[in-house]
């Protein structure tokens, strides 16, 4: 079979029989024409005459791009090529053994705990000043996404065992401990809250401009105004906040295990990438102020 006709029937098997989407559909028909395109270069047009060594070559000819890019290119090429041995066109997957390239593992990012002392750092002059205040003293003391923090009702704050109740991920609650700031901005936040009421009735904790419970939106447009006003890095976004709690925990020697109930990770190895980037700040620091690290 040609390779033309090939990749014909294996995007018709991806819409009927996977029922991919049209997005999806498109990207594999891109990535498997720049592969046919190649592969017609160097002289083959039949999917028998594809070897092993035409797939390496071929993703040796695009390691200018990105590693993720590459590593979904191999992704469709090796579905392509294992739907080709499931349908009896070749005899073997000539794909079936060639690996992935490694992705980079992008660590998170986080504020210095200047940076956090600086944007937490809000005049209380207004009620949404007291609003704002509370809200970046809660997501930052307690590790918040910023869903668990719009969807926060009153009722989930436990003032007097100084604990709070999230609603995570998949719908699993837990309690995480709330500090003394935290404590302290909630106060003062719920002695005015009202005020942005507008005499309406609301469960939930914090309040926008309309009486209402706050969006995501507003949330990310108020942290936006905040980091403008203070200076910082405007691309800071709500979950930096998450990050730089996890990670100034682990640099103040805080265990592991804690740290993932507080966040409400269900597996461990995603908790413990904060060591990871705990584990770039002990290099940074022993290259900036070892006085033998340089020479």
């Amino acid at each position: 079979m040609n390779i033309e006709d090939a990749i014909e029937d294996f995007i018709n098997y991806c819409i009927f029989e996977k029922g991919l989407s049209d997005k999806t559909k498109e990207s594999y028909r891109n990535d498997l024409e720049v592969y046919k395109l190649y592969l017609n270069d160097c002289g083959i047009n039949y999917v028998s005459n594809i070897s092993k060594d035409n797939i390496k070559d071929f993703i040796k000819e695009r390691s200018i791009e990105e590693a993720s890019t590459i590593a979904h290119n191999l992704t469709v090429i090796k579905n392509f090529h294992k739907y080709l041995l499931k349908e009896g066109v070749v005899n073997e997957d000539v794909s079936l053994y060639i690996e992935r390239p490694k992705l980079r593992k992008l660590l998170p990012k986080s504020l210095s705990i200047e940076d956090v002392d600086l944007l937490l750092d809000i005049k209380l002059n207004s009620p949404f000043d007291y609003r704002n205040k509370a809200m970046l003293e809660l997501m930052y003391g307690c590790g918040l996404r910023v869903s668990e923090l719009i969807n926060l009702e009153i009722n989930d704050i436990d003032i007097i065992n100084c604990q709070i109740r999230i609603l995570g991920k998949g719908s699993k609650e837990r309690i995480v401990p709330l500090g003394e700031y935290s404590i302290d901005y909630l106060k003062k936040y719920l002695d005015i809250r009202d005020e942005l009421l507008k005499q309406k009735s609301c469960s939930k904790l914090f309040i926008n401009n309309h009486g209402l419970g706050m969006t995501r939106q507003g949330f990310f447009k108020i942290l936006k105004k905040l980091l403008k006003e203070k200076g910082l890095n405007p691309n800071v976004s709500p979950h930096t906040l998450r990050h730089s709690f996890a990670t100034h925990l682990i640099n103040r020697g805080a265990d592991l295990r804690s740290i993932q109930e507080m966040l409400g990770h269900s597996d461990i190895s995603t908790t413990k990438i904060y060591t990871e980037v705990s584990d770039e700040k002990v290099i940074d620091d022993y290259n900036n102020y070892h006085f033998r690290s340089n020479k």
